[in-house]
């Protein structure tokens, strides 16, 4: 079952780094932004951070009969001790299918507590923490939607 709009990509791609499953992100990247993604780096992200919850700001198209769409959304997670608010404005498009594949973020995090951001354009997280747990089929989708993982984002898995 492929996300039908660029939300539930979104919220699957999510749910993706949630289980390190690096290799959905790269199936759903748009080939022309596949050259620049590091699999290891996002890989070791994926693991290294203990996520905690993702939240929806706008979106802007994205809808089953749209070719394009826009969503921004803030991922909290936890790394090195410190809690991390990822705030990215992502760009997704639809292939020659009519799947959705994501195409660029344009992003930024904060640091809880602390007032300046770190703007960069690809988080290339460094620090070692424990991995969090892996969700159980049984478990809240980690994507927020209230339904169980296996009858949301682990249809794909």
């Amino acid at each position: 079952m492929l996300p039908r709009t660029a939300e539930e990509l979104m919220r699957s791609r999510y749910t993706a780094y949630t289980r390190a499953d690096i290799a959905y992100i790269k199936k759903t990247l748009a080939p022309e932004s596949a050259k620049d993604f590091d699999s290891a780096a996002a890989k070791k992200w994926a693991i290294e951070a203990e996520w905690k919850s993702l939240k929806i700001l706008t979106k802007e198209k994205g809808e089953a009969d749209d070719k394009k769409g826009v969503v921004e959304f803030v991922a909290t997670y936890t790394q090195d001790g410190e809690e991390i608010e990822h705030h990215e404005v992502s760009q997704f498009r639809k292939d020659g299918k009519g799947h959705w594949l994501f195409v660029d973020g344009d992003s930024h995090t904060h640091k809880g507590g602390e007032g300046h951001e770190h703007h960069h354009h690809h988080a290339k997280p460094v620090t070692v923490v424990r991995e969090g747990p892996k969700v159980g089929r049984n478990d809240p989708c980690p994507c927020g939607s209230g339904k169980k993982y296996k009858k949301c984002c682990g249809l794909n898995a």
